[in-house]
């Protein structure tokens, strides 16, 4: 008799609880007004941690969880370890399309510009980049690069080098962080996105070879200062934090923070 009592009352114990075996308590976050003094967690050195999450934790009592990858910390949010995420917005649909019990609110922070980072003073390099930029946008080649993977028409019209492209400048190195989908990720051993494919056709402007590092968000920026990379992409803001240390090319996409939470 008495097991059968400390079973119902284990069971009334997991009653009311979103996920009890995973330890995940019921969504208490429905807007921005509620991050204040819950768990939120970020990718480390991203537009989310620098500047929002930063914000609510100094603010407004919050607490900050830093995870080296967005898709960790969406698990740890599955998991009940944080009662929210913030991320940028596009990543953010495609880590709930794997993560299921999960949603995106309606509430968004401010736009946001993203840019390749450039080792500060090396301007050739930055007009260069900006002038290949300005061709592919007026040439349609970078909207259809978007296009292909965000939208209806994703996966339909994949970039390709030109036959006969000239490599004869040498190569550039990108740094990138390739858990940032649909900006750069990995299939198999190959890095995919809209950032590869972008820098793919600056480089086949330019007269190079691109060659990609994958490496932590984090240390993109340090990677370009040193000189071990020659421009750094990851779906990066420009901020006036990081200008301190890079310059940045003219801006080729805009994004927004979002706000993840659990559906129940």
């Amino acid at each position: 008799m008495k097991k059968w009592i400390v079973l119902a009352m284990a069971a009334l114990m997991c009653f009311g609880a979103a996920a009890c075996s995973s330890g995940a308590a019921a969504n208490q976050v429905f807007s921005k007004d509620d991050l204040a003094g819950k768990t939120i967690g970020v990718q480390t050195g991203t537009t989310g941690d620098i500047v929002n999450a930063d914000e609510y934790e100094k603010e407004h009592g919050s607490k900050i969880m830093r995870y080296n990858k967005g898709m960790d910390a969406v698990q740890a949010l599955k998991q009940g370890k944080v009662d929210a995420v913030i991320i940028d917005a596009e990543p953010a649909k495609a880590y709930i399309e794997s993560a299921k019990g999960l949603k995106i609110l309606d509430d968004k922070f401010d736009p946001e510009d993203y840019a390749f980072c450039i080792k500060k003073g090396d301007t050739q390099l930055q007009a260069d980049i900006n002038g290949a930029l300005a061709e592919l946008k007026a040439d349609g080649t970078l909207q259809a690069i978007i296009d292909n993977h965000i939208g209806e028409n994703a996966g339909k019209n994949p970039y390709t080098s030109p036959a006969g492209a000239d490599r004869s400048k040498g190569k550039l190195t990108m740094a990138t962080n390739a858990t940032f989908p649909p900006y750069e990720s990995t299939e198999g051993s190959k890095i995919v996105g809209i950032d590869p494919d972008i820098a793919q056709a600056i480089c086949d402007k330019l007269g190079y070879e691109l060659e990609i590092t994958d490496m932590e968000f984090d240390s993109i920026i340090p990677a370009v200062d040193s000189g071990k990379a020659d421009f750094g992409a990851a779906g990066m803001t420009v901020t006036e934090e990081r200008l301190q240390n890079v310059d940045f090319s003219d801006t080729y996409a805009t994004s927004r923070q979002v706000i993840i939470v659990r559906e129940k």
